[in-house]
């Protein structure tokens, strides 16, 4: 769905796109509501502006349906699709590589109660593992704070991508056909 197919969508198909983006109920409500945008890069701002008030319950809300890192995401929806493409470098990982990582889920998981949010496309499975051990670290307001920040990178990604012509077929988790 290119910006202007966006644009002109009912409010329910809009929603259905943004909700792939990040499912964070007020926030796509939100992005819906303020269409048209003139631009993409205005569609961004808004949204990432609308981001920054991103909350605890928000992060929650988003992560519910969000798989493991390392995991295969199941499921044959935009966001399952959008997840298995941002966690491509995965499926390169050595074991060991992969094994560090299962542990280290468990862990973090164990320690802030929530599955580990990353921005996964353009990382190694190795800068990943390093990201995991290094905000196993963190404390829980630092870490509320960063996993945040991975999701509205996340979400930002997966919109640049869904409204965009210049980004390859197939590549927008959020395109109508896709």
């Amino acid at each position: 769905m290119l910006l202007d197919e966006f644009n002109r969508a009912d409010a329910a198909s809009a929603a259905s796109v943004v909700r792939v983006w990040a499912a964070v109920p007020d926030w796509v409500d939100a992005v819906v509501a303020a269409r048209p945008y003139a631009s993409t890069d205005a569609l961004t701002a808004h949204a990432a502006a609308l981001a920054d008030a991103w909350s605890v319950a928000d992060l929650d809300a988003a992560l519910a349906r969000h798989p493991r890192i390392g995991q295969r995401p199941v499921g044959a929806g935009a966001e399952a699709a959008a997840s298995r493409r941002e966690q491509a470098s995965m499926t390169d990982a050595g074991a060991g590589v992969t094994a560090r990582i299962a542990a280290g889920n468990t862990a973090y998981e164990e320690r802030f109660g929530r599955v580990f949010l990353i921005r996964a496309a353009g990382r190694t499975p190795e800068q990943i593992l390093a990201e995991l051990r290094r905000r196993l670290g963190n404390d829980d307001d630092a870490e509320v704070a960063e996993a945040l920040g991975q999701l509205a990178e996340i979400a930002i990604l997966r919109l640049r991508a869904s409204v965009t012509a210049d980004f390859p077929a197939g590549a927008a988790g959020g395109r109508i056909g896709s």
